[in-house]
């Protein structure tokens, strides 16, 4: 066998050792950074416990006290679900305006179909989640398929519907006594059970199993990825494959059901249908819950964990604050340090990939 040549002599005494980058100079700063990137829902997590252990010391044993954790779980299930459907349009760079009154308009659908008309109670449901649906698929073509702006879209479809809403129902509210008579099962998410010396009613465990199954759709299905890259690249999904228009259909049609759902749960948890719950902030309440969360404004970054975190959140604030009788005023205060501050840790986590 003929003698190595002396290409081949040089690479035998060359270096063998694989590239590699070097982890150790790496500054704590910076591992954080890297580790909120990965894990998006861990900066609401760690705000929401430092609030219930705050505000647990300077009020008591009486916060933590089991009925008083669930009670705020049952005063934020709306906005839990709510704040869900609007992570589906923000994941995708967008934002619903609507999702509010959609909401509003969906309860009294149900509300007249099964009271007013006299309709089998499964029909008003039904009725009521299909005219979420529509309200959403409105939004979403005008957005997917006229290309228009989100923001000005939803803005446009909150004055309509919110007119909608009046014009249909004149301004009537249907009493909580009526629905119970012939409708009871619009007051299904009302139903609460105890464990132990904590109170949970079916709307709370609607809001976290809807937010576990969102959870799942997002993180474990093409379908939940595709919502991410057209959040983070629409014209880099369009190039991959994915057919952008009908993502984002579904994207609206979706939430919109859900605040359909967020409907059927509001009757329960108020008992009555009013009409004019519809200049209630919603909205304002569903956006501030997201982006608490975590949820990126610009898309395609977020969790929809840190979204029900950021809900809590909220909860927790209002609930201590309410029991230290402080003025109303400090939980507006503190919801816009809340609000910049998740914006301003958003940013800085997303320079890791610069």
């Amino acid at each position: 066998m003929p003698g190595a040549q002396e290409f081949e002599e040089v690479l035998d005494d060359s270096d063998k050792n694989v590239a590699s980058f070097d982890q150790q100079n790496v500054s704590l700063l910076k591992r954080m950074q890297h580790f909120l990137h990965s894990t998006p829902a861990a900066v609401p997590l760690i705000v929401l416990v430092m609030a219930i252990v705050i505000f647990g010391i300077a009020i008591g044993g009486k916060f933590f006290s089991a009925y008083t954790l669930t009670l705020i779980l049952q005063q934020i299930a709306i906005v839990g679900i709510l704040a869900s459907a609007q992570t589906l349009v923000i994941l995708t760079a967008g934002i619903d305006l609507s999702i509010g009154v959609i909401m509003v308009i969906s309860s009294v659908v149900m509300g007249n179909v099964a009271v007013t008309y006299g309709l089998p109670t499964p029909v008003a449901i039904i009725a009521g989640l299909a005219a979420g649906g529509l309200c959403g698929l409105l939004n979403g073509f005008l957005v997917a398929n006229m290309k228009l702006p989100p923001f000005i879209v939803t803005l446009g479809t909150w004055n309509i519907v919110m007119a909608t809403n009046f014009i249909y129902s004149a301004n009537e509210t249907i009493r909580d006594t009526d629905i119970d008579e012939q409708a009871p099962l619009l007051h299904l998410f009302a139903y609460s059970f105890r464990i132990g010396g904590a109170v949970f009613t079916l709307g709370v465990i609607a809001t976290v199993i809807l937010v576990l199954l969102l959870w799942y759709v997002l993180n474990h299905t093409a379908w939940g990825r595709h919502v991410y890259a057209v959040g983070d690249d629409p014209e880099a999904a369009k190039l991959a494959g994915i057919q952008t228009k009908k993502v984002l259909l579904a994207v609206y049609g979706i939430s919109g059901l859900i605040a359909g759902l967020a409907a059927w749960v509001s009757i329960g948890r108020n008992g009555s249908v009013s009409p004019s719950s519809a200049v209630t902030d919603f909205n304002l309440q569903a956006i501030t819950a997201t982006v608490i969360g975590g949820i990126s404004l610009f898309g395609g970054r977020g969790s929809i964990l840190g979204t029900l975190f950021g809900a809590m959140i909220v909860g927790v604030v209002s609930m201590g604050l309410n029991m230290l009788g402080a003025d109303p005023q400090w939980k507006v205060l503190l919801t816009g340090v809340l609000i910049i501050g998740a914006v301003a840790i958003d940013q800085w986590i997303r320079k890791v990939s610069a």
